[in-house]
């Protein structure tokens, strides 16, 4: 049976350029602070591993792999700590593809890559877009997995809801000017789908960027249920089912086919 809540962390962090192992220490000291406040799930912001700087790319080093050793540091922790986490990281897949990619370990030490769908600007000169990932099965709750652009597409969210998905989670920059596209975007697609949101945010800057922070959680009714500020820091949320539940049996009396409805 599916838990009644789910505890979730969001990891608002500044990455040290480029440097994967240096950024892996840091996400898995993130990791046992996570599991003292009980979260099942962490989430940390796009391209983790390295911060969002294009131009570093050309760097073999910045680049991440299946059973890439950099890696252990935070398999380990997981392993250790019972707490799925999602990193991200510029990734080559087995057959060469490009993506830029969430990674996802869990518990049994598992890595698996979710790509970002939706490219923009230089991004599609390094990158390939991916095709549609799996949900991800946490605590039997059903979370569906975003990258930045992602969440400004409809389509992906309206995706994400009709294969089942109840929590919506991002890994994204979202500049100083875009602190309201955030909130909208967020609010909306839990609104909508009658999902809950959550989204992980980079903290400072980079190469022509500062981000707005606000890293959050939305309820299904499309509230905000916490707003980091711009700081560095790790925050966790705790999602309750029936909350859900109310609003989708409500909508299903009304007519509305918002998600599937799950017991």
């Amino acid at each position: 049976m599916p838990s009644e809540s789910l505890v979730v962390a969001v990891a608002q962090t500044s990455a040290e350029p480029g440097d994967v192992r240096a950024n892996a220490r840091s996400a898995a000291d993130l990791v046992h602070t996570a599991a003292e406040s009980g979260a099942a799930l962490l989430l940390f912001p796009q391209l983790s591993l390295v911060g969002y700087d294009l131009s570093l790319f050309a760097d073999p080093s910045c680049w991440v792999s299946d059973n890439d050793p950099r890696l252990d540091i935070v398999r380990h922790v997981v392993q250790e700590r019972g707490v799925t986490t999602v990193v991200g990281a510029p990734y080559r897949r087995p057959d060469g593809t490009s993506w830029i990619a969430s990674l996802v370990i869990r518990p049994d030490a598992e890595i698996h890559a979710h790509g970002k769908r939706n490219l923009h600007g230089l991004e599609r000169d390094l990158f390939q877009p991916a095709d549609k990932g799996p949900l991800l099965d946490i605590d039997g709750w059903q979370v569906a997995l975003a990258l930045c652009l992602d969440a400004g597409m409809p389509a992906h969210a309206a995706d994400a809801a009709h294969d089942g998905a109840e929590v919506y989670a991002a890994s994204a920059l979202y500049t100083r000017e875009e602190a309201r596209r955030m909130d909208i975007h967020f609010a909306a697609r839990a609104m909508d789908h009658r999902m809950f949101a959550v989204v992980a945010n980079h903290a400072g800057t980079g190469p022509g960027w500062e981000s707005c922070g606000g890293s959050g959680a939305w309820h299904p009714d499309g509230r905000r249920l916490y707003q980091a500020g711009t700081e560095s820091g790790l925050f966790t949320t705790t999602l309750p089912r029936n909350e859900l539940q109310t609003l989708r049996d409500k909508d299903a009396l009304a007519g509305y086919p918002r998600g599937a409805v799950r017991r």
